[in-house]
């Protein structure tokens, strides 16, 4: 498996302060085979603020997240971080953490994925695929 490499960076806005931000930035540097489908390089930034700053800028910050499909992680002084994602981008990290822990599945799609690659996959007939775009 390739190594994983984490950084912190602070994002430069045009020369102004981003006091208070900082960008986790998490690069898997390879790629990566999970039962035979190759996982191309991952790479994932999260906007890191504070308690304080959240709790200020509550509004626009829920809507960036929420917009722009990025989770926000919220640091504390006292306490663990926590991170702020919308209710739609949750349900599709937990669907997506099943389908990778179901082997099953993921036989199924390493399969599916084979097939394709080999142009050997089932291939509807005109009437069938009239039937299923709905033509």
């Amino acid at each position: 498996m390739a190594p994983l490499l984490l950084g912190s960076i602070t994002p430069i806005n045009n020369g102004a302060s981003c006091a208070g931000v900082r960008l986790l930035v998490i690069v898997r540097a390879a790629r990566v085979y999970l039962y035979g489908i190759p996982v191309h390089i991952l790479v994932v930034a999260m906007e890191t603020v504070s308690v304080n700053k959240f709790r200020d800028n509550l509004k626009k910050l829920v809507e960036q997240s929420v917009s722009r499909h990025e989770p926000i992680r919220v640091s504390r002084r006292s306490g663990q971080d926590f991170v702020v994602m919308s209710a739609e981008d949750w349900e599709r990290e937990q669907e997506t953490l099943y389908v990778l822990q179901n082997s099953s599945l993921m036989r199924q799609l390493a399969e599916s994925a084979k097939t394709h690659a080999e142009r050997k996959g089932y291939t509807p007939t005109k009437e069938q695929m009239d039937e299923i775009t709905g033509i």
